[in-house]
């Protein structure tokens, strides 16, 4: 059930705010399939959840060329430097955009009058370069990532972190993700948890309901917005 004292949202950023998907051409520009990129992608959050279970921490860009440069290094017929090639992969995380529904649902969010800040595995300067490159900066006011806590969502103290960092409890903050695991990591640890479908067929049953579902971020906004009159 909705919760009207959820004051502030706070946005998961890879894949919920920014679209990967023009990393597939970088893969290929080195060489490697398009199709390694989700697989690539798990294997870095993989990486990242084993180290905060473990109680040791590295940063993403850290973990990433690493599961990158063993990927490639496993590819058959591969050649070449997979420390180079790690390197053009990564760098592209700086010239993503967001998905199309985003600078809509950011928009009718914040003009609705709830506070809107981010909370990534990944890094707070790109996705200030993200949001600034979308004309969404203005709109969120606390960037932050897991370099603060040194705890990977979807350990609690990440979402923690992302509450007192906006001045508020846990119950009063609702975590915006594409992933199930963050929503069930934020729902566990207190907040609020509203997962995008972004056309993925269902939510695992294994995992905490989310407090609500939308498709993208225009409906969710459309929901979260008719929740507060």
């Amino acid at each position: 059930m909705l919760n009207n004292g959820h004051h502030v949202l706070v946005f998961d950023v890879n894949e919920t705010l920014s679209d990967l998907t023009p990393l597939r051409a970088r893969f290929e520009e080195v060489g490697a399939p398009a199709h390694l990129l989700p697989t690539w992608f798990a294997g870095v959050l993989r990486d990242g959840f084993a180290l905060t279970a473990a109680g040791a921490y590295a940063d993403f860009a850290a973990v990433a060329r690493e599961v990158l440069r063993g990927l490639l290094r496993g590819l058959a017929e591969w050649s070449g430097d997979a420390d180079t090639a790690a390197r053009y992969v990564l760098d592209g995380f700086a010239d993503l955009e967001v998905h199309p529904d985003v600078p809509d649902g950011v928009r009718a969010l914040r003009d609705a009058g709830f506070r809107l800040v981010t909370m990534t595995n990944g890094s707070s300067a790109l996705t200030e370069r993200l949001l600034a490159r979308a004309g969404l900066l203005d709109r969120f006011e606390l960037f932050l990532d897991v370099s603060g806590p040194r705890r990977w969502k979807p350990a609690p103290e990440a979402y923690h972190y992302a509450a007192e960092g906006a001045g508020v409890r846990p119950d009063e903050a609702l975590l915006i993700a594409v992933h199930p695991w963050d929503v069930d990591g934020a729902l566990r640890a207190g907040l609020g948890g509203a997962w995008l479908r972004r056309g993925a067929a269902a939510y695992p049953e294994v995992m905490s309901a989310p407090t609500c579902t939308a498709e993208d971020l225009r409906e969710l906004a459309e929901t979260l917005t008719a929740g507060r009159s």
